[in-house]
């Protein structure tokens, strides 16, 4: 339950459309309902503004149903993320109204009538093309928390005209993700370039000294660009997550 509906419930008590036991009722999940396996915290939209994002690594696709079933009926925006695609179409079958990003390996399902609440934009920029998973993962975030997003794909160091082609979709961006592996030069270069928060995203391409991704991500520790913050590696999801709360 998000703050709308809360005002809107507590409204219809105020004016008699609800007695109090009916509120109650509705009430009855808040903070969180245990169905066994899961905890699920109903009560994060009203206080973190969205719901409790599902981690589908590790469950399988029953576990994940009856924790979708259970925030369906709360009207909750479902996101669910590292979730392969066998078991992502079980998911499908019982939810056909869900849509599964194959190349993020997200299920989103939108319950709430709005698509797009912020106006600033995101610039999700990704250096190589075996980056994109990981920047898929953060568009997708970033998309179902309400946010306009634009993606900016291989336009790495080795080829750095390609991404001075597009300085003004830089510009244009409120915050930007930029997602590197290999060595991860791309966002100290990106945020040389802008005056607004880049978040770096390394990832585990890349050859044996990348280190499954420890290279790139020492390497924009040590950004000498000072808007440039960093989340783990291979983590879209935090990157699109951060994102949308500093274009809110």
């Amino acid at each position: 339950m998000d703050q709308k509906r809360l005002e809107k419930l507590l409204h219809s008590i105020q004016k008699g459309e609800l007695t109090v036991q009916e509120g109650i009722q509705r009430l009855r999940t808040l903070p969180f309902e245990d169905i066994g396996e899961a905890m699920i915290d109903h009560h994060r939209s009203l206080r973190k503004g969205f719901p409790e994002v599902i981690f589908g690594q590790g469950k399988d696709a029953e576990q994940v149903i009856k924790i979708m079933e259970r925030m369906v009926e709360a009207q909750d925006n479902i996101l669910v993320t590292r979730i392969e695609e066998e078991k992502a179409k079980a998911v499908l079958q019982r939810f056909p109204q869900a849509s599964y990003n194959q190349r993020a390996r997200t299920i989103t399902l939108r319950l709430s009538e709005e698509t797009v609440t912020q106006e600033g934009m995101i610039l999700v920029v990704a250096a190589g093309t075996s980056d994109i998973p990981v920047a898929e993962e953060a568009a997708v975030t970033a998309r179902i928390m309400g946010n306009r997003v634009e993606t900016l794909y291989d336009v790495g160091v080795s080829g750095v005209h390609r991404l001075l082609n597009h300085q003004e979709r830089l510009m244009e961006a409120h915050v930007l993700i930029v997602v590197a592996g290999m060595e991860g030069a791309l966002p100290s270069v990106v945020g040389g370039l802008v005056a607004r928060p880049v978040i770096a995203v390394p990832t585990s391409v890349g050859y044996g000294t990348s280190f499954g991704g420890l290279a790139p991500l020492l390497a924009m520790l040590n950004s000498c660009a000072s808007n440039v913050a960093v989340v783990n590696i291979d983590n879209g999801f935090g990157a699109g997550y951060i994102a949308s709360l500093i274009n809110r």
